[in-house]
């Protein structure tokens, strides 16, 4: 696992299959001390629920 500083806050990159993911959790964290709230509300917001339809 690798680390990012993204605006003072690191994000971890997990790397697969030669395939890199972002952590959206620590993405969050960044937004709230609740990150499980803001994953909640991106997963509700039409936009996010229209792109994974896709």
């Amino acid at each position: 696992m690798e680390k990012i500083t993204v605006k003072n806050t690191d994000v971890t990159i997990i790397q697969n299959n030669e395939n890199d993911y972002i952590s959206l959790t620590d993405i969050a964290r960044f937004k709230s001390d609740d990150p499980t709230a803001v994953i909640a509300n991106w997963l509700r917001n039409r936009n996010t629920i229209e792109y994974l339809g896709i």
